[in-house]
């Protein structure tokens, strides 16, 4: 990505020079959605400062064209500053506007000043705020929650073709109750669902953006149609609604929706992880594990053992929850650094905000397309399984009592036999009776 003109001077000019010398930490800059909503943040208020508060059309226009070419990701390699930098994100903020500024002036053969023109009415302690905001819905939006409908529907599809295909239940990993592979994967769509709730209920508070409140919040050198018409802009550059903030005071010194969006990733995290090791037990095998399902044999799974296969997919989808959950807990001890009026871990905040939604929305859809689409059912192994299951004889308890099924369970475990043989010779219960009762669809 472009860095330079074609004179090979560089796009940015002295106060980013000076970020990238004092922040050489982790060699990590902001993420490229970050810049780009960033970008579209400089372009809508160049726009509305030109209809508002007198900004020559000519520069906001050129200022505008800049921009987008930003937002477009044209130059991307001109943005470097390190993760790990001012708290306020006053660096990555003045990185734009020197690169718009720079772009801006070589097309119009004039002067565009960063601070007077690109960031007209603007403070970094708003703009960031808010490009924290945009970026994320605009990640919510476009990436995971597409990704979180496709792996509902199709767990719901396997849940569907499988609705009949009775196998053991387990509680504590021991045998427990007949349940339908359909019901278990029901239970995997619900999860996914509440965590597509919990995501859209949250948009209109994360789409509510703090541009407007300037340096403390008061709104100082800015006119006051100016968030209004920005955040108008905004709107119909990404067909997504946003508003400015009600209280700016709020919206700047605390990062609490960021907070929030990043407890229902963790929740997600969470129930990911869950689906995830399910899939790793009921694949384990093929010989001495469960067997349950089988999970499609991407690559070799061992270096050494030949013919080893292993669940990769679920394993990289638990690794990235693992993850999730870390950053969640570096976001929420970030979201309290709002000391007075403005929170000093904003880029940390980003960061790791679009980390997590990005790579949830990656392995999301792996596990879609790698996992959920292609496993296959052993119905086989688990009807084999089932039929050797004692607990079967919970449904015996109404006729035979707990104590005397406690003892044919014990006994057709031992034995080693069906418990409909072991029931049949301790109990008077007729045989035909025997099979209605332990039928084991019927219990599901």
């Amino acid at each position: 990505m472009p860095t330079s003109d074609d004179n090979h001077t560089p796009l940015y000019k002295e106060q980013t020079s000076l970020a990238l010398e004092n922040f050489q930490i982790s060699g990590t800059p902001m993420p490229s959605e970050f810049i780009h909503a960033l970008a579209l943040i400089k372009a809508s208020a160049a726009k509305a400062n030109a209809e508002v508060a007198g900004l020559d059309s000519e520069i906001a226009i050129d200022i505008q064209r800049a921009a987008m070419e930003v937002a477009q990701g044209d130059h991307d390699g001109a943005f470097q500053v390190d993760v790990y930098q001012t708290g306020s994100g006053t660096s990555t903020n003045m990185n734009a506007n020197e690169v718009i500024a720079t772009l801006a002036s070589s097309k119009l053969g004039r002067h565009v000043h960063p601070n007077d023109h690109v960031n007209m009415g603007q403070s970094s302690n708003d703009v960031i705020p808010s490009a924290i905001h945009l970026s994320a819905t605009l990640a919510l939006s476009q990436n995971l929650l597409p990704a979180l409908q496709s792996l509902m529907s199709a767990i719901d599809a396997k849940s569907v073709l499988y609705r009949e295909t009775v196998k053991t239940g387990r509680t504590h990993l021991m045998d427990a109750m007949p349940i339908t592979l359909g019901q278990e994967l029901s239970g995997w769509s619900k999860q996914i669902q509440f965590s597509i709730s919990r995501l859209i209920e949250v948009l209109p508070r994360i789409s509510t953006l703090a541009l407007g409140g300037t340096a403390v919040g008061t709104g100082i050198n800015t006119h006051p149609k100016f968030a209004q018409t920005t955040c108008q802009h905004l709107s119909q550059l990404t067909g997504l609604r946003f508003n400015p903030a009600d209280n700016y005071f709020a919206a700047i010194s605390s990062q609490d929706t960021a907070v929030e969006v990043s407890g229902q990733l963790n929740t997600l995290a969470v129930s990911l992880m869950k689906i995830c090791n399910d899939l790793r037990w009921m694949n384990s095998g093929p010989l001495a594990g469960l067997g349950e399902i089988s999970l499609d044999k991407l690559q070799a799974g061992s270096s050494i053992m030949p013919g080893k296969v292993n669940p990769v997919i679920p394993e990289a989808v638990a690794m990235v929850c693992a993850q999730v959950m870390g950053y969640h807990q570096s976001i929420t001890i970030a979201g309290q650094s709002g000391n007075f009026q403005l929170n000093t871990m904003l880029p940390l905040i980003g960061y790791n905000l679009l980390t997590s939604i990005s790579i949830l929305s990656n392995g999301i859809s792996a596990l879609t397309h790698k996992a959920i689409v292609t496993m296959q059912a052993n119905s086989e192994r688990m009807s084999e399984y089932l039929n050797k299951n004692p607990i079967l004889v919970t449904a015996l308890n109404n006729k035979v009592g707990y104590e005397k099924g406690a003892l044919i369970a014990k006994a057709a475990y031992e034995e080693k036999r069906p418990v409909i043989e072991v029931a049949a010779e301790m109990t008077d219960i007729p045989i035909d009776e025997l099979r209605e009762l332990l039928d084991p669809s019927s219990m599901t």
